[in-house]
């Protein structure tokens, strides 16, 4: 697809561009940043397209935030129900602007989400979406850009062109799929976390849920989570990455070391050179005395086991894995997006586990099947066209 690029480095520039989007139904949009060396990304470049109308040249305009732009014009754009968003795997890019503007942006679409109910797999990367519903296909070369680095090159900003130019198209095909399978209202509600402020708010003293650990010590867990919390402040606080204060190794050690002098501390073999300061091991020695007066109880990962497993659960959950697959390959759905192994395992396993499959539209494309499987009153039978649906009784 052949597009004009309008490199957008002036506030008057800026300001024609949100004058000129805010007619149009929607606008495809993506950015580049970097954050290897900082806690928050840094946005360094926005990317956005609108349909032509007839007789308009083909553009993709490319704003630069590093220019001392004021990108409020842009934050009322994105703020407006009246205009589609449209984003591939929006994730990352709608955390940098809740960052900036304090919300999420409203009246948000994403391929890549639409692309999973359409039936394209599981988490389906842009450039194959590209290949597949644009005939495309795009040059990578410039993936691994310095986005902060300036000037940018005529190839750098073509491949960030790129990634709003082919999404209209994209957009456009997926959601008339969606129209004419009815199947809006499941997008809909994929779109929920995603759309979610809470999805974005970092709390410290929830980071040391990530952290892997293998003893379920209530004192030895309670220094994780203390250090953890501690970490994360700090890293929020000084805008660096947080394992350039202190790797999960190191928290693990800290923990079961349970230090109480300077001199514990430093023995220690993975703590780093930041954490080795005298005023951080002071720090540390507070945070890790704190935890221990602090225990709890390990975090529950996953499904909690049923009390009394289901007689036979091992068959039922291979069988409906067996369903899963026929169903999903007659609607044209990503499997995962209906269920995950763990959630086959506990409805096989559980007779009173919930999972999602058993509401909304996975209810209806999946859960009531699934239902009727465990209870025998359908089986599934193999041919040559595939695996059946057979009602019994």
């Amino acid at each position: 697809m052949s597009a004009t690029m309008q490199l957008v480095t002036e506030q008057s520039e800026l300001d024609s561009l949100a004058s000129t989007f805010a007619a149009t139904p929607y606008f495809t949009i993506d950015t580049e940043f970097i954050r290897e060396r900082t806690y928050w990304p840094r946005l360094c470049l926005v990317q956005m397209a609108k349909p032509a109308a007839p007789g308009e040249d083909d553009c993709a305009w490319l704003i630069d935030p590093l220019a001392d732009l004021d990108l409020g014009p842009l934050f009322e754009l994105l703020r407006n129900e009246a205009i589609t968003k449209v984003f591939h795997a929006a994730r990352q890019d709608i955390e940098i602007f809740v960052k900036l503007m304090g919300e999420v942006p409203k009246s948000i679409a994403d391929t890549q989400v639409a692309a999973m109910v359409c039936g394209y797999g599981d988490q389906v990367g842009y450039e194959t979406l590209v290949r597949k519903i644009a005939n495309a296909s795009i040059d990578k070369s410039s993936r691994f850009t310095d986005w902060s680095r300036r000037p940018l090159s005529e190839k750098q900003l073509r491949y960030a062109a790129a990634d709003v130019t082919y999404l209209r198209g994209i957009h456009e095909r997926l959601s008339a799929r969606l129209e004419e399978t009815g199947r809006s209202s499941w997008v809909a509600s994929e779109m929920e976390t995603l759309t979610s402020i809470d999805t974005y708010v970092v709390k410290p003293e929830d980071a040391w849920l990530r952290i892997k650990t293998r003893s379920n010590d209530r004192k030895f867990l309670g220094v994780v989570k203390a250090l953890a919390e501690w970490r994360e402040r700090e890293a929020q606080a000084r805008d660096v990455p947080r394992g350039r204060l202190m790797k999960d190794d190191a928290i693990l050690e800290i923990a079961a070391a349970k230090p109480t002098e300077k001199e514990q501390l430093h023995q220690l073999r993975s703590l780093q050179r930041e954490a080795r300061k005298p005023e951080t091991a002071e720090a540390l020695l507070a945070v890790v005395a704190a935890g221990l007066e602090a225990p709890v109880s390990a975090p529950k990962r996953g499904a909690e086991p049923p009390k009394k497993p289901r007689p036979g659960g091992q068959a039922l959950s291979e069988l409906l894995r067996v369903l899963l697959k026929a169903k999903a390959d007659q609607l044209g759905v990503a499997q995962r997006l209906i269920a995950s192994a763990a959630e086959l395992d506990s409805l096989a396993n559980d007779p009173d586990a919930q999972p999602r499959m058993l509401s909304g539209w996975r209810r209806e494309a999946f859960g009531d099947d699934a239902l009727r499987l465990i209870a025998g009153e359908i089986a599934l039978s193999a041919g040559a066209d595939g695996v059946k649906i057979v009602p019994l009784g």
